[in-house]
């Protein structure tokens, strides 16, 4: 069996509009030690991240206190979104739910972020069958794996973790490679953006 422990970032500065360098918050990078103390004494043999800095930096404490590297995979990144949306970034969320092929001009729509974060994670179960690992992701990324795994994962459920940062989820994965378990492993309740 493989168990994959997916993290979502912690609070990140909304602050900074370009989403690849977008910081920790000092409130998200002291969240970190959590997911730390949370993981620890779990067998963590492999930490993957998205490239993204404020992926990277929820799990560089881990990584540390593990003596481990962090191995980036791009394909782990976040939606594209094609911009910022205001006021209408929650009915834009709904619309792609709704409609995995809704995308608005440079943007990507849930069925490619699916797709590129699933076969991220199938390379990961390959090379790393039988370990436990820990992948630094994102919400939306992160919810397309999960709706691959269990359609039922919609909408709802994305919204009930919009607010939830850090999130650390199990999967366990048998040796085919199906999902065969799932936990929901730490949440912590922290303000995304002012709805």
């Amino acid at each position: 069996m493989t168990t994959v422990y997916f993290i979502r970032h912690a609070q990140s500065d909304n602050t900074v509009r370009d989403d690849r360098t977008r910081p920790l918050t000092a409130a998200g990078l002291q969240d970190t030690r959590l997911i730390t103390a949370c993981l620890s004494g779990r067998g963590v043999s492999r930490i993957l991240s998205s490239p993204y800095t404020r992926t990277i930096q929820t799990v560089t404490h881990l990584a540390d206190t593990l003596g481990l590297p962090i191995e980036t995979d791009a394909d782990f990144r976040e939606r594209e979104a094609g911009g910022w949306h205001g006021d209408n970034f929650l009915a834009f969320i709904r619309s792609q739910w709704e409609d995995f092929s809704y995308h608005i001009m440079d943007g990507e729509c849930l069925a490619s972020v699916q797709q590129r974060n699933v076969a991220a994670l199938q390379r990961a179960l390959c090379k790393y069958a039988g370990e436990t690992i820990a992948i630094a992701t994102h919400g939306t990324a992160l919810s397309t794996i999960l709706n691959y795994y269990d359609p039922n994962w919609g909408y709802d459920s994305f919204m009930r973790i919009l607010d939830v940062m850090p999130y650390v989820v199990r999967l366990d994965f048998d040796e085919s490679g199906k999902r065969v378990g799932f936990e929901e492993v730490l949440m912590v309740q922290k303000q995304w953006r002012k709805v």
